[in-house]
Formats: C-alpha cells, sequence, structure tokens
C-alpha cells in the first residue's frame, strides 16, 4: 500500500519472502503459534491470544530486547485483524510522516472500514511534539498504535501517551528457546533450510543457541553464517568448527560439564577472594560463552549474602539492583551491570556470619530442647490470651530508654545459644 509515493515509510507484508533474504528475515512468524519463547502472551488464554480473538483495537507497547520479536508480533496482530500494516521509524519520522499516516487511515477506515495498525520502532525515541501528535488518533481509535521498545518505557514515553496503551513485556529468549528456533528453520523447506545438506552437529547447534545471547534473529544469523561455511568447505559443522566458521574463537567452555562448574567456581573464589581482576576474567569467560546472565546474577546475589553479608549491607542491594537491570535492559548492556556489582561484591569486606548463624539456628532446630515460644513473646491480639498468660509479662522496648530492654527471647530450652558471631570485618563490627 503506498501511501507517501517515494517517501512512504515501509509497509510490510508477511507474505512478501524471497530467496534472497536473510534467513532470520525468512524465518519470521506469520501467526501466532508460530512465535517462541513469548509463551506468557501467547499461549492459551494469555492476553495477546486474547486480544486476537476478540480482534481488539488496543493500542500497545511491546518492551524487551532485541530479537525477541517485537516487530513480528505487530505484524501478526495487524495481519490477524485486518489491519493494514504501516511501520515508522522513530529515529527517520518526523510530525509530517505522521500526520499522513493519519490522514490516511482516516480515508481507509471511510472508504473501506479498514483499521490501520501504525507500528512505531524505538518510540522511545519521538520526542513529545510527536507523541502529542499521535494522542487524539489514539484517543479515538483512527489509529491502533503499536510501539516498540528496548528502553523503560515508564521513563521513555509520554505519560499521557502511556495512559491509553498497554505495555507487554517481551522476555530475552532462553537458549532452549532459541535452540528450537534454529530446529524449526533446518527443518522447514519452504522457508528454512530444509532443502540444504546440512552436516552440522547437535553441540556446534547447543552452542549457537548460547551465543545467541537471547536474541533470535542472532541464532538465526550465526546458524546461516556456519551453513554457508559448510556449503563453501564441504566440512561438517562441528564444535571445534564453528569458530572457524564464524570467524570467533570458542571460549573453552562447557555449559553442561566440568568447565561450567570450574568457571562458576573460580568466579565464586575469586569475588569471596577479593580478587577484582580474576572475578572480571572469569565473568567475561562466562558472558563470552553464553551463560544465562540471570544465572550469573544470581551467583553474584549469594556471594552478596555468603560472603559479603553484613561487613557490606549495601552489597546486596547492588547485587540484586544488578540482577532486576539485568531482567530490564538484556544483554549485551546487562554485563556493565553485572560487572559492576561482581566488582562491589569483590572489593567489599568479607563477613560469613549471616550464613554461620543460619546454618547454626537451622542446626539447633534438631535438639531436643525444649523449644516452646516463651509465653510472653505470645500473640495476645484476641480473646481469651489474657487468661492463658500470653504476652503479659512482655516488656515494650520503647518504653525504655535506648529502646532496649533487657529480656529472654529465645526458648527455654535454649536459653544461652549464640548462633551470631561478628566477624569484626566492615559494618560486622
Amino acid at each position: 500500500m503506498s501511501l507517501f509515493g517515494e517517501e512512504k515509510p515501509d509497509v510490510l507484508e508477511l507474505e512478501a519472502i524471497n530467496p534472497f533474504m536473510p534467513l532470520a528475515a525468512r524465518m519470521r512468524p506469520r501467526k501466532l503459534d508460530d512465535v517462541i519463547g513469548q509463551e506468557h502472551l501467547t499461549d492459551e488464554g494469555k492476553f495477546l491470544r486474547r486480544l486476537l480473538a476478540l480482534k481488539s483495537a488496543t493500542s500497545l507497547i511491546l518492551y524487551g530486547p532485541p530479537g525477541t520479536g517485537k516487530t513480528t508480533l505487530a505484524q501478526i496482530i495487524a495481519k490477524s485483524v485486518g489491519a493494514n500494516f504501516v511501520q515508522l521509524n522513530a529515529t527517520s519520522s518526523g510530525v509530517t510522516d505522521m500526520r499522513k499516516v493519519i490522514e490516511s487511515a482516516k480515508e481507509e477506515a471511510r472508504k473501506n472500514s479498514k483499521r490501520t495498525l501504525l507500528f512505531i520502532d524505538e518510540i522511545h525515541r519521538l520526542n513529545k511534539g510527536q507523541q502529542d501528535v499521535l494522542l487524539p488518533p489514539v484517543e479515538n481509535g483512527v489509529l491502533q498504535l503499536i510501539g516498540a521498545t528496548t528502553e523503560n518505557p515508564y521513563f521513555e514515553v509520554n505519560g499521557a501517551l502511556l495512559s491509553r496503551m498497554k505495555i507487554l513485556r517481551l522476555e530475552p529468549l532462553n537458549p532452549d528457546a532459541i535452540l528450537k528456533v534454529l530446529q524449526k528453520a533446518i527443518a522447514d523447506a519452504e522457508y528454512g533450510l530444509g532443502k540444504s545438506q546440512i552436516i552440522l552437529s547437535p553441540e556446534a547447534l547447543e552452542e549457537m543457541s548460547y551465543l545467541a545471547g537471547g536474541d533470535a534473529r542472532t541464532g538465526l544469523n550465526l546458524l546461516e553464517q556456519a551453513i554457508e561455511w559448510s556449503e563453501a568447505t564441504g566440512k561438517e559443522i562441528t564444535l571445534q568448527a564453528l569458530s572457524e566458521a564464524i570467524e570467533r574463537q570458542l571460549p573453552r567452555y562447557d555449559k553442561s560439564g566440568d568447565q561450567h562448574y570450574d568457571v562458576v567456581s573460580a568466579f565464586i573464589k575469586s569475588m569471596r577472594g577479593s580478587d577484582p581482576d580474576a572475578t572480571l576474567h572469569y565473568l567475561a569467560r562466562m558472558i563470552a560463552a553464553g551463560e544465562d546472565p540471570m544465572f550469573i546474577a544470581r551467583r553474584i546475589v549469594i556471594c552478596a549474602s555468603e560472603d559479603v553479608g553484613l561487613a557490606d549491607p549495601a552489597a546486596i542491594l547492588v547485587a540484586t539492583a544488578a540482577q532486576q537491570a539485568v531482567a530490564l535492559i538484556g544483554m549485551p548492556e546487562g554485563r556493565i551491570s553485572l560487572a559492576h556489582a561482581a566488582l562491589h561484591v569483590a572489593k567489599a569486606p568479607k563477613s560469613n556470619s549471616a550464613i554461620v548463624g543460619i546454618d547454626k539456628a537451622l542446626a539447633g532446630l534438631n535438639s531436643t530442647a525444649e523449644i516452646s515460644v516463651p509465653l510472653h513473646l505470645r500473640d495476645a491480639h484476641y480473646a481469651g490470651a489474657k487468661s492463658l498468660n500470653h504476652g503479659l509479662e512482655y516488656k515494650y522496648p520503647h518504653n525504655f530508654p535506648n529502646g532496649w530492654v533487657e529480656q529472654e527471647y529465645l526458648p527455654l530450652g535454649l536459653k544461652g545459644a549464640k548462633y551470631y558471631k561478628p566477624t569484626g570485618h566492615g559494618r560486622d563490627k
């Protein structure tokens, strides 16, 4: 559909496939059932499935890292609801382009009773004036607007426009999902590689699923690059040959074998041992090998409590913030937050009093000592508690100088037990 002559924005049709297109473009899903890795939106009963069933004109923001299917989902929605699909990019389209789309949408609705779906890539880059132009047609239904962004829309999109759209979060694809995408491309004889003579080891294919870093497009590009190399050389794509095929040295790191556990162990011990350079080395090895960034983040969070603990209470805050940041922005930018948190943990003073204390307390539960809650600590907020002497002798610390008063809190059988032992390091003094 031509709207603007030579200056028209891209108008994409899912059927417009030719054999010269990159594999990633040819394998773009054509219906919701083809979408892999976003089951929280696409499974039966989930939001997108209901949206398409109702042929709803709800405007959306698709928020997630690259290669997770934002453009694809917008195309599928347009096709499913029978709308004209028009695409603009926020970095190259101005107010004039948007006004032309709006006028064309009004004409299309009036003449053909057909809806127009405007897809804006990188919607977070629109300035306030551009966003304001979109408000009336979105509000009165002239346009169904779908914006795609890798940035948090709550920070980047005008509140007035945001209030008229529903935000859908797309997740990075895990290696299993990427593997399914690659296997589907290999088997698909119509659009994929099903007619090619592929000599590819399962280990090499699995390695690609990790190297993709949660991005299906990257995974398909790696596969296509490796297949072209195999066809040119006549060689099988083994794990060893993959580095030659993609012109990249692969780290020696088996994500399911000893190398995996050895590198992770060295990473944790380097943080515990306060060696920032070794910490960064092992972190880099895991990132380069395609390790799940959330797995790395969890290890840092654990280390922040187990090995730093009360010596630097801020460590757990930095570690959990990094975990949230990685989930929010994905890779490769997430590597910065991982390095930030890992270095904080490595450089922090160390105390294991938290893990030692809780393990001692758990072990204490296995004794034969009487561990009933003392009467003065029991709940006294119900009728009849006083007759049972519950809470009668409890001393409220805030009624005493400095907010403290001596009284027994441990069960009678554990009186005098010591679980917490300060190390004297950092804030644990």
